[in-house]
């Protein structure tokens, strides 16, 4: 019973934490969804442990405990995924400002004052 209590909290702060975070980018909505989705089968598969092996049935997985693993594999693979192109346009970003900061420097050098 403990641990029922301490999986359905850590998924309340979850859904908590991806509501009261604002992240920008086109696909908001999408991983919004995605996150409730799991935070959903999440609370489905702590409240009623069955649910997870009659769904696993209906795939055609063995035992419930599987299917939570290949699903988490396939989560684990896009989050990887996305996490790797983010860096990507980041390394991007932090190229062009780094070119930019130096091109100013070089177009308009520091005066130096001189006193007579």
């Amino acid at each position: 019973m403990i641990i029922r209590v301490f999986l359905l909290a850590s998924i309340v702060l979850a859904v908590v934490w991806l509501l009261r975070t604002r992240p920008s980018g086109s696909r908001l909505a999408i991983m919004r969804i995605a996150g409730f989705l799991v935070a959903a089968g999440a609370a489905a598969s702590v409240i009623a442990p069955g649910l997870v092996t009659d769904a696993a049935h209906v795939v055609g997985v063995r035992e419930g405990p599987n299917l939570i693993l290949y699903v988490l594999v396939v989560v684990f693979v896009f989050t990887t995924i996305v996490q790797s192109l983010r860096m990507r346009e980041m390394e991007r970003r932090i190229a062009q400002i780094a070119r930019a900061q130096a091109l100013s420097e070089v177009a308009a050098p520091a005066t130096v004052d001189v006193e007579s």
